[in-house]
């Protein structure tokens, strides 16, 4: 017997292949894509996206060496950066399957060298333009990246730097392209790996022939800036559904700490999605709203951990088992899940990994 799903995602892989092009209509002809797809593909399921978008793009991008190995499981072999520094340990494997590590200082360097034998191991070297997270500082980079050229069993294929604040301040980013350009000059790259999304959707003429950006969150249709939200289609819808109906009279009290009290009598939607499937706690309290029927539904007290309640009283009808759309479109209404983050406190990225295993993903 086949139950029906009570909480799940709809993943429609045409959207995300569309979001590829979108995106490289902000590039020259000739810059590369790596799509990242860490954290099992930003909650989409990342053997899948891997298997759909092959043929898109250039390069994959993940975290980690266990990433890595689940890309080549099910027979993708594109070429896959390791955007995350190794543990020694890691580094043989690394280099066994021919991954693209990438590296800061020499000594992770030589690692890789040891582990790696013909043909020459390609890398990429990493600087600290104002992330802060891995990386060497200008001068300090340059002469750790002559000793790691003079490793023979190593080959730097792209100079790479990370934005960190692209969707938030254009000026200190233009500021750290010009700066991180001026440097890689004195670097002589062949490639080099700068612009994440939202650099993309700004700096994109920055991007030479050859470089390589990193494409996440416009992959899954989200835009980082909002101006260029409709340039790209959201791959993702997050559904549930309503498992109970039934009135209340006013000054009742819903959810745990009682933060709401009913004003006044109240037909109240049970929905089969809390916590527990990553729909924030966060949300609790701060006007968040789901799609039943085409129409708005305040989330009323606090998320549970299987369970919310929502206030259907302005619907005329709501039947056991219909769904409700937490992340997406119904009708003429969208819930983005930006809009959710906003309203969490979070960002789009903790939405969408914080999706968790119990909730199926169905691809269309």
């Amino acid at each position: 017997m086949n139950l029906p799903n009570r909480c799940w995602v709809e993943i429609e892989v045409a959207a995300l292949r569309d979001n590829i092009e979108t995106l490289r209509s902000f590039l020259r002809p000739g810059v590369k894509i790596a799509s990242v797809i860490k954290a099992d593909g930003y909650g989409h399921g990342l053997e899948v996206i891997a298997q759909r978008i092959a043929d898109k793009v250039e390069l994959l991008g993940v975290a980690n060496l266990i990433e890595a190995r689940r890309i080549r499981a099910v027979g993708v072999h594109l070429p896959v950066m390791i955007l995350g520094p190794a543990l020694p340990e890691e580094r043989a494997g690394i280099a066994d399957h021919r991954f693209v590590p990438t590296v800061s200082t020499a000594e992770e360097a030589s690692g890789y060298a040891e582990a790696t034998k013909e043909p020459p191991l390609p890398i990429h070297f990493v600087t600290d333009t104002g992330m802060g997270r891995i990386g060497l500082w200008e001068e300090e980079a340059i002469a750790e990246l002559r000793l790691i050229q003079a490793m023979k069993n190593l080959r730097v294929e792209a100079i790479s730097t990370h934005l960190p604040v692209a969707d938030e301040d254009p000026v200190y980013t233009l500021h750290q392209l010009e700066r991180a350009l001026s440097q890689m000059e004195k670097l002589s790259p062949n490639s080099m790996t700068i612009l994440n999304s939202a650099g993309v959707l700004q700096f994109g003429r920055f991007a030479r022939l050859g470089d390589i950006v990193r494409a996440g969150l416009t992959l899954y249709g989200i835009s980082p800036l909002p101006e260029f939200q409709p340039r790209f289609r959201p791959a993702l819808t997050w559904k549930t559904r309503v498992i109970l109906v039934r009135k209340v009279g006013a000054g009742r009290s819903i959810s745990y700490g009682r933060t709401f009290i009913t004003e006044r009598a109240t037909r109240i939607a049970t929905l089969a999605a809390g916590y527990g499937d990553g729909y924030q706690r966060h949300l609790s309290g701060q006007k968040a709203e789901v799609l039943i029927r085409g129409r708005r539904c305040p989330l009323l007290g606090r998320v549970t951990m299987d369970q919310v309640m929502v206030d259907v009283s302005h619907l005329e009808r709501v039947n056991l088992g219909e769904e409700a759309i937490l992340v997406g479109s119904q009708g003429e209404e969208t819930i983005l899940a930006s809009e959710l983050a906003a309203k969490a406190g979070t960002i789009t990225w903790e939405i969408f990994t914080g999706i968790t295993k119990r909730v199926e993903r169905v691809y269309r």
